[in-house]
């Protein structure tokens, strides 16, 4: 069987977050670059099933600029297989639709039984990349799973709904994307990195993939205006006098809140 996972460099998870006012995008030298822990529970769940399951591959996916390839190396040193980079400075910037569509085209390349991802990046948290990336890859999806069982055929799991939790399945090849109620991922050890040093590592470009940036085709984001989150306002203290419903009714009309 052959897993796919992505994986994703963000900005330290507990590091300030900063726009750039003039590109609109994520500061990332603001903090330090990090593995995304949502996506090093996702590869900790494939490497746990290879670890019982001789002959799975487990091959780390992510698009990323070349600055980022220490930190998805970190995949390889965790015990995946081998390794795929999108790099294209055509990507700086790059919407959910894009993203999908590029990942799709490398995942298609590198041939898979299972991609598995995590519900939402720490810097985006758009919270729809699996849901897109099934759609471009015409398989099934099983999303926002709290645990899994993989077979050889298929893919079982649970997913929280209100109320209790519901048990969903899929026939493979599928997508999958897992929440944080999975472990975190294993740390690497010293054998680990040293043979991630010689595992395959390629890297692609749009070209490679067949993936054009600027086709009007496509539906692409625009991006109109940038600002900075307002500072936040002092509240409204309401003091009980014996009329403290009234008040706090009329403080909700007048906010639109009730």
């Amino acid at each position: 069987m052959k897993i796919v996972v992505l994986v994703k460099e963000v900005p330290d998870t507990y590091g300030d977050r900063k726009l750039n006012l003039e590109t609109g995008l994520a500061d990332r030298a603001a903090s330090e670059p990090a593995l995304d822990e949502i996506g090093g529970r996702a590869l900790e769940v494939a490497l746990s099933f290879a670890d019982k399951n001789a002959g799975t591959e487990v091959v780390v996916v992510s698009m990323a600029p070349e600055s980022a390839q220490a930190t998805i190396r970190k995949g390889l040193a965790m015990g995946a297989g081998s390794a795929v980079q999108v790099v294209d400075e055509q990507l700086l910037g790059a919407d959910l639709g894009l993203t999908a569509e590029t990942l799709a085209a490398a995942i298609r390349e590198v041939g898979f039984d299972l991609v598995i991802t995590g519900n939402q990046s720490t810097d985006g948290s758009g919270g729809v990349l699996p849901a897109m990336l099934a759609e471009l890859l015409d398989v099934p999806q099983v999303t926002a799973l709290t645990s899994v069982e993989i077979s050889e055929s298929e893919v079982v799991g649970e997913r929280a709904i209100d109320g209790g939790t519901a048990t969903v399945r899929a026939q493979l090849p599928a997508v999958i994307s897992i929440t944080e109620r999975f472990p975190d991922a294993r740390f690497p050890n010293f054998k680990g990195i040293m043979a991630a040093k010689k595992k395959p590592y390629e890297t692609k470009t749009l070209a490679d993939l067949g993936v054009d940036a600027a086709d009007p085709a496509a539906s692409r984001s625009i991006m109109t205006a940038v600002s900075e989150k307002p500072a936040r306002a002092a509240g409204v203290k309401i003091v009980d006098e014996g009329d403290a419903g009234e008040k706090l009714a009329e403080f909700l009309i007048q906010n639109r809140l009730a």
